[in-house]
């Protein structure tokens, strides 16, 4: 023993002094962190503050679109997740439980709500090892409606993740493919964002989308906030609010006239728009096909902004302008007459001819030319405006190039003007390409005095955080015409639509003064080989606005290859009717422009023909101001259709039949209603083809009839006759 003992004490003196030294390190340490406040260079305050910093993102919202009216047409909601929390662990007390505990009865009374069968859901519900589960598309992108559906169940553990914004179109299909869709991506946080991938939501998502903002603040382990300690809040900056010049009154209008014309006519392409002439906004803009912009549900038919990213040849339309730039220059005679049927270009074998079949309608005035929209008309006036002066009015028109209106896109058509032949076609509108678009720029001169106005579609841009409004501006973009001319060019396209034999009738709308111009376009086969042949294969369409004097409105409307009835003879122009007239008359109505005061035509009452000698019966209803056809070779009367003491307009027709010979009157161009009451009258077996006014029959006028003898008598609209005509001339 005495001899450990040394031993033992050295032992402890090295262990006492070990343990010196390290508490005398760790006191030193701790002075020197105590003194200076760093460890490793490191500000202790600073990973202090850090550990307990906390910071939340603040999102922005997404700018609201709206129509003039201040109505919403796009627009962010809260869109919710449904879960349903499954780990018992989540139940501190069991009277108050936070997962799922009946999974049966949570089944049933879920799969009243979402969209997914009970079993279905009662499986989800009773997965093992998992702390919750979601429902899938069911019970993703849920209204803030059906959350609180759900939430009234009170099902325990049925819960929702923290909202995100979803953009909602509360009208459905309303003018998609002008406003456009977003939709929700992620970004290289794993966080999503709306983001604009058509449209208007597109091309102005910059200012649509908006900066997110920051809150920090200390907080504990939990997250909740420290009594007594700051916050630093760096405010979002929402999306701009963004004005459409569209009126939803209008666009509902357009959207309601297209879908009549589709569920009946299933055309390949429709378009609509309705415009302020004076001021160049476009107040609807429609379209078909289109889609859904919430669900995307028909964007495959058609991904483009037919009014202005598509081309096409506008047919006859384009004589609006070829008569603009013939009155501007002063070699438009109204009353001068011209060769109709054919017009052969200089070194070009083959002639340009009038829609029936080059025959023609003889020597007309140039102002019929323009009624029966005779393509011979416009070639022979190329001749007289000069080649290079009609190219120079073309620019000024702004053909060629895009209007530059507020969509994206645009496409500019193409002048087509290298050969002889492309430079008179171009006078009534084939070979060279348009967009919609465009024919609504340059018809605003026509309506407005001269003066070109640029189409637009944003009326202003609000700034929701300062308030800052950025106004767009009417902007006049050319004068291509006087005053004076745009005034006499109106007056000529009123006769097209207002008298016979102008193709535009069926467009007319009583009290409103409606002028415009039809097209008949054909369509180039996309395969080559000159154009496509069928009834239904043209581009029909209407150029038209209203009132005559001082037009509010104008409408464009475009229908590609409808299914018409060929052995009805059906008319191209009749779905354009559908839309037109309708959209026109309501637009008008709504826009509160009342109809001019028509002047009442005089009724007469019919004096009593019977036994009069036929010269003084002519004479009486003449002086009567009626309109007598004699039906018969004899000297007496012996009938009067209508009779004795019935009100008739003045001029209208009143027939008189003779105790001679019956013989068959010229019918041409009468309505069915006077083709009947002959027939009746005369005894005969009457059969008829077609709507509209007669252009045949099967008995030649003055021949002698009998009583039974058979009668065919074919009808045609202005239009259908000229699609019929340029069928068969192809």
């Amino acid at each position: 023993m005495k001899q450990k003992r040394p031993n033992m004490n050295k032992g402890a003196a090295v262990i006492f002094v070990f343990f010196g030294l390290l508490f005398f390190v760790l006191f030193a340490r701790i002075f020197i962190i105590e003194i200076t406040g760093q460890v490793d260079g490191k500000v202790l305050a600073a990973k202090a503050a850090q550990k307990y910093l906390r910071s939340n993102v603040i999102e922005a919202s997404r700018g609201t679109i709206y129509d003039r009216n201040g109505d919403v047409l796009a627009e962010d909601v809260p869109s919710y997740t449904l879960i349903a929390i499954l780990d018992k662990r989540m139940t501190v007390d069991p009277k108050n439980p936070k997962n799922v505990v009946d999974p049966r009865m949570t089944a049933a009374k879920l799969s009243t709500v979402i969209n997914m069968p009970e079993d279905q859901i009662y499986n989800l519900l009773t997965k093992k090892g998992v702390f919750q589960v979601e429902f899938g598309k069911a019970g993703k992108n849920l209204s803030y409606d059906m959350m609180t559906k759900i939430e009234a169940l009170n099902l325990p553990g049925i819960t929702f993740m923290p909202p995100e914004a979803q953009r909602f179109y509360p009208n459905g299909s309303f003018a998609s493919h002008v406003i456009g869709y977003a939709q929700s991506v992620e970004d290289s946080n794993g966080k999503s964002k709306l983001v604009g991938e058509m449209g208007l939501e597109k091309s102005l998502d910059n200012l649509l989308q908006g900066y997110n903002g920051r809150v920090q603040y200390e907080g504990d382990m939990w997250g909740y906030i420290i009594p007594g300690s700051k916050k630093k809040v760096e405010k979002p900056k929402n999306g701009d609010n963004v004005y459409l010049t569209l009126d939803d009154k209008i666009q509902n209008f357009i959207e309601d006239a297209l879908d009549n014309v589709q569920q009946k006519y299933h055309p390949a392409k429709m378009i609509a728009v309705v415009a302020d002439p004076k001021t160049g906004k476009i107040l609807g803009m429609g379209q078909r096909p289109t889609f859904d912009p919430a669900t995307r549900e028909g964007l495959s038919n058609s991904w483009h902004n037919e009014a202005v990213e598509t081309t096409f040849e506008p047919g006859s339309t384009m004589k609006i302008f070829t008569l603009s730039t013939a009155v501007q220059q002063g070699v438009f005679n109204p009353n001068e007459k011209y060769n109709s049927g054919k017009f052969y270009v200089k070194g070009v074998p083959n002639p340009i001819k009038d829609y029936n079949f080059g025959i023609g309608w003889g020597k007309i005035t140039y102002l019929e030319g323009l009624q029966r929209s005779s393509n011979v008309a416009f070639s022979s006036l190329l001749d007289k405006i000069g080649q290079d002066t009609f190219l120079s009015y073309l620019h000024r028109f702004h053909f060629g190039q895009p209007t530059g209106i507020d969509l994206p896109n645009e496409a500019s058509g193409q002048i087509l003007y290298k050969y002889p032949i492309e430079r008179y076609t171009t006078t009534f509108g084939q070979g060279t390409s348009v967009t919609a678009m465009q024919m609504v720029q340059a018809a605003t001169a026509v309506a407005n005095d001269g003066k070109m106005m640029k189409p637009y579609i944003i009326d202003k841009i609000v700034d929701p955080n300062t308030g800052k409004v950025k106004q767009t501006k009417p902007e006049v973009v050319g004068n291509p015409i006087s005053a004076e001319t745009a005034k006499t060019v109106r007056g000529y396209l009123r006769d097209v639509v207002a008298k016979k034999p102008g193709t535009g009738m069926v467009y007319d709308i009583p009290g409103y003064q409606v002028i415009g111009k039809t097209g008949t376009a054909q369509m180039p086969n996309p395969n080559g080989g000159g154009y496509l042949k069928g009834w239904s294969n043209y581009v029909f369409s209407f150029l038209g606005m209203a009132p005559e004097n001082d037009p509010k409105l104008l409408v464009y409307v475009v229908v590609q290859q409808p299914h018409l009835d060929q052995n009805t003879l059906e008319s191209g122009s009749t779905p354009v009717k559908m839309i037109f007239n309708p959209v026109m008359k309501s637009s008008l109505q709504y826009l509160n422009i009342k109809p001019d005061k028509m002047q009442t035509a005089a009724v007469t009452k019919i004096p009593d023909a019977s036994g009069l000698n036929i010269t003084d019966a002519v004479n009486m209803f003449k002086k009567a101001k009626l309109n007598p056809i004699v039906l018969g070779k004899g000297n007496t009367v012996v009938s009067q259709s209508p009779n004795e003491g019935e009100p008739l307009l003045e001029g209208e027709k009143v027939f008189i039949k003779t105790d001679g010979q019956a013989s068959m009157p010229d019918m041409t161009g009468w309505s069915k209603r006077d083709v009947i009451s002959v027939s009746e009258m005369l005894g005969l077996n009457l059969s008829m083809n077609g709507e509209g006014f007669a252009i045949s029959q099967s008995v030649s006028p003055n021949s002698p009839v009998q009583e039974g003898d058979p009668l065919e008598v074919s009808f045609q609209t202005p239009d259908a006759e000229s699609q019929s005509n340029t069928n068969k001339n192809n």
